[in-house]
């Protein structure tokens, strides 16, 4: 069964913005810790940006601090990822999870996946020069 699912992934050039969504199955959605991941072909999944669907409290990769920012929608069940002033380093296939034993965003592991167990399918980003 799918617990997460991404969209608004698309191709833009070095500069522009795209704001990617990921529904969450509302049985699932409160006291969670939900990330974005990102992952590029022949590299390691990283984390980018997190966020406590509880108190709203968010979490940023030094490399995307002060260009994206993560949100959420109690009443929607959705978190949001708004990337604005893309690189081409940006350039990655995007995925949010859900922690499958614990909250990691109180313990400071937001960013590492194995405290993750409800992937989405993911939505691919990619950014031109």
């Amino acid at each position: 069964q799918v617990q997460a699912v991404e969209s608004g992934g698309g191709s833009v050039q070095a500069g522009g913005s795209l704001k990617l969504s990921c529904v969450v199955s509302a049985y699932r959605y409160s006291h969670r810790c939900m990330t974005w991941f990102r992952q590029a072909p022949g590299k390691e999944r990283e984390g980018v940006a997190a966020i406590t669907t509880s108190e709203s409290t968010t979490y940023y990769a030094y490399s995307v601090k002060g260009r994206f920012t993560i949100s959420e929608d109690n009443a929607k069940n959705t978190v949001y990822l708004q990337m604005d002033n893309l690189k081409p380093e940006d350039t990655a296939m995007y995925y949010c999870a859900a922690d499958s034993q614990y909250n990691p965003c109180y313990s400071g592991a937001w960013y590492q996946p194995k405290y993750f167990g409800d992937w989405g399918q993911g939505t691919q980003v990619t950014v031109s020069s």
